[in-house]
This record gives structure tokens, C-alpha cells and sequence, in this order.
């Protein structure tokens, strides 16, 4: 394998800040990789799209992240892994991957009492895009579903320990309160900066699944079933773009990843 195709960065993309949480994994699995970041923060939320409307800005989005050269797309984004990713397999050479089949399979298999519960935005949910693919693995498991559209713009927003959050929180899980469910499906990449929130409502016997811990293993095992695991010793280097506001996105990116962001680019995505 050609030394330098191995030192291509992986590239991510999600709608807004949500994919901070798939980079901070990605980063912490596989500290040796350069990550090209694009967050479509100018048309966040995804989730309340049509499924022809996200296929277009994924496809967007793709594109970008191919024009840096990246050797790798992940797909950091539930909405656009649910609609979109069959597409972006299709249309583009190098891996390409999502979240909610890695998400799914972790639930699957630390889930003791056979009762899962998903939360989404309300594309994710209305495709069943995670109970489809837990189902597929174990048909005997259960799964609930529930939309949370409030939890993106709160976690844009950085109330992540807000007093509405938690306010929110309760109204939306209460559901899954009565299920009894045993394990909790973060199904949108926002929603672990609101986990302690989440984990408060729901109780310290609930598992919560964060797909971007299991989405950072299957693009190490897949960069390494490929052969384009980077050789370097030093430490990645980040390259973040954003479609509005990068000031917005600085503060809380350094929060989330507990480092500076120095350089934000703002980019128009689509032309």
C-alpha cells in the first residue's frame, strides 16, 4: 500500500456539533489519524427533513470531505446513516461509513434484559433505522423507539446541564421510563453531550450506547482489513469546517473535546 495513501486523513461529517461526539471517539481509538471535520451547522437539524433532502446534503457533504483527500468518510450522523448511507456506498470508492449498524450491534450485545430503548430525531425513528438492524441481530429482543427533536438544538445551544434539558428530558423519556427498558440507544450523535442529563432521567440500571465508541472500532478494524492504518508516531492533526458560525462552534467544541480549536474554517457547502 502506498505510504502516503495511508497518511490520508479519515474524513466526518454530521449536521452540526453532534459529530464532536464521534470525533473525540475516533480520536481516543485511533490517536495516530488526521480527521478532516465538516459540520453543516448553516441547515442542522437533518432530522426534520425529508429522506430526498438529506440524501442531497450527505451527498454535499461526501463531496467535500473528498476534495480533502480523505481515505476514509464516516458518517457521524444517524439521520444521514439512516437514509442516505446506501447511497454514499454506492457513489464514492473509498469506506464508507455510519453509526447506527455499530450502534446497534453494542446494544445487542450488553443489553441483559432484552428490552432496548432508542431515542432519534424523528427521521430515525419514523425509518426504524436502529430497531431494524438490532432486530436483524437478535429477533427475540424488543426495542422502543421515541423521538427527541429538542435535544439538537439544546445541545447546540450548550445546555447541556441546563435546567430545561432535564425539564425536556423527563416529558421525552418518560415513556421509556415505563418499558422497562435496560439499555438506551443514543441514536443521534448530539445526544451524548446531554448524557448525564439522560442518565439522571432514566437511572443508573439503564445502559446508555453511545455509537460513537463502537463506530471509532469498526473504522480502526476497517482501515486495518484495508491495509490504510496510518504509520505515523505523532498525534493526528484536526482540520474543522463548518457551514455557519464557527465562533458558535470554537466554544463549544472546546468544551466537548477539552482542547483548543484554533482554526474554523466556514465553508459553503453545496457550490
Amino acid at each position: 500500500m502506498n505510504f502516503m495513501e495511508k497518511e490520508k486523513p479519515i474524513g466526518v461529517f454530521d449536521s452540526g456539533i453532534g459529530v464532536l461526539t464521534v470525533v473525540k471517539r475516533i480520536a481516543s481509538a485511533l490517536p495516530n489519524e488526521s480527521i478532516v471535520y465538516f459540520g453543516d451547522t448553516a441547515r442542522v437539524p437533518y432530522g426534520s427533513k425529508s429522506n430526498e433532502t438529506v440524501i442531497e446534503y450527505a451527498m454535499q457533504d461526501a463531496q467535500f470531505l473528498m476534495k480533502k483527500g480523505v481515505k476514509a468518510i464516516v458518517v457521524a450522523c444517524n439521520t444521514a446513516s439512516s437514509v442516505a448511507l446506501d447511497e454514499l456506498k454506492a457513489a464514492f470508492t473509498v469506506p464508507v461509513i455510519g453509526v447506527i449498524e455499530p450502534g446497534a450491534a453494542m446494544a445487542a450485545k450488553l443489553s441483559t434484559g432484552g428490552r432496548i430503548g432508542v431515542i432519534g430525531t424523528r427521521a430515525t425513528v419514523n425509518n426504524h433505522a436502529y430497531a431494524k438492524k438490532i432486530l436483524g441481530l437478535n429477533s427475540k429482543l424488543e426495542v422502543f423507539e421515541t423521538a427527541c427533536p429538542l435535544f439538537v438544538p439544546l445541545a447546540e445551544e450548550g445546555w447541556h446541564e441546563h435546567p430545561s434539558a432535564y425539564i425536556i428530558a423527563q416529558e421525552y423519556l418518560h415513556e421509556l421510563q415505563m418499558k422497562d427498558i435496560d439499555t438506551l440507544v443514543l441514536g443521534c450523535t448530539h445526544y451524548p453531550i446531554l448524557a448525564k442529563v439522560i442518565q439522571k432521567v432514566m437511572g443508573d440500571k439503564v445502559k446508555l450506547i453511545d455509537s460513537g465508541i463502537a463506530t471509532s472500532e469498526v473504522v480502526r478494524s476497517e482501515l486495518e482489513r484495508i491495509g490504510l492504518v496510518s504509520n505515523s508516531n505523532a498525534l493526528g492533526r484536526m482540520s474543522f469546517y463548518v457551514s455557519d458560525i464557527p465562533s458558535t462552534f470554537q466554544k463549544i467544541a472546546r468544551i466537548f473535546l477539552e482542547r483548543e480549536i484554533p482554526d474554523v474554517q466556514k465553508i459553503l457547502v453545496g457550490s
